[in-house]
């Protein structure tokens, strides 16, 4: 066994502050991995860049919620709210795809759509994961299984923070730690069982959830120090600087999770602890 990590960047292809932050990132730091959101607006400028970084594995950001679609909002109704973007209520539309065999064919289509546009990139699909973890969704993530293999993905991410292990990285927020580890064992576990079977590579652990937008330099080496061997994912929200055009929270550190991938220290312990960074595309070429 070995400590194997994928140090994934995601909101690829957002903003122009997002991609300098992944180039330099993959370049000159730690990042393996970047999750390309299709229908963004810096989309073209990502994928020139991914060209040049043939290592980086670049997967599929599926946006269902908080962002734009890829087919007009006239196919995808019951998604999109009245400036034709996704909506916001993420709970509403997981009851209506629950419920709705309609609001199911336009996830479908849009999903579908969104591939698409991966393919059409000409990059090699390395993997799958969601904007908002929203393939935890049972429905969403039957289907989205679907489409991973059509298309050929030889991953997809699973987002469980193992409760124990945060809280040994952290020693903070153990009710919140637990409380979520608590909620998702059950519904990871299912996702492990039936990504398996359809033959994809999945990460033993995810770190991030818990600290979404304030992966600084510190938390990242917090998580590397307590890595047990496995196949670990640790992802950011990094960007050289904030951006005007639908950014994000205002509250996330999106300068401090990009210097986290070029800070020294953290770059010295990949090589101290003995820590192999990878991708899904590698493992699946190992396995």
């Amino acid at each position: 066994m070995s400590k194997r990590l994928i140090v994934t960047a995601d909101d690829f292809g957002r903003s122009i502050p997002v991609n300098d932050a992944v180039e330099d990132g993959h370049v000159n730091g730690i990042l393996t991995a970047a999750s390309l959101m299709v229908n963004e607006a810096a989309v073209e400028d990502a994928v020139e860049r991914a060209r040049r970084l043939p290592s980086l594995g670049v997967g599929l950001h599926v946006t269902l919620v908080d962002g734009v679609p890829a087919l007009p909002p006239s196919r995808i109704p019951d998604l999109v709210g009245a400036d034709g973007l996704f909506t916001l209520d993420l709970v509403r539309l997981g009851i209506a795809i629950f419920f709705s065999p309609k609001t199911r064919r336009q996830v479908r289509d849009e999903m579908r759509a969104q591939f698409e546009k991966f393919k059409a990139t000409g990059l090699p699909l390395a993997y799958v994961d969601f904007h908002h973890h929203y393939h935890q969704h049972p429905t969403v993530f039957d289907l989205v299984l679907d489409l991973a293999v059509e298309y050929g993905a030889p991953g997809i991410r699973i987002p469980f923070e193992p409760p124990l292990l945060s809280y040994k990285a952290r020693g903070d927020k153990p009710g919140l730690r637990l409380m979520n580890g608590i909620f998702h064992w059950r519904r990871a576990g299912r996702m492990r069982k039936a990504a398996r079977a359809r033959g994809l590579v999945i990460n033993d652990r995810a770190f991030g959830l818990n600290d979404s937008g304030a992966m600084t330099a510190e938390r990242v080496g917090s998580f590397m120090d307590v890595l047990p061997d496995g196949l670990s994912e640790i992802y950011l929200h990094p960007a050289t600087r904030h951006w005007d055009l639908r950014p994000m929270p205002p509250h996330y550190l999106v300068a401090e999770e990009y210097q986290a991938l070029t800070d020294a220290a953290n770059r010295a312990r990949v090589r101290d602890l003995g820590i192999e960074l990878t991708t899904f595309a590698a493992e699946a070429r190992l396995a």
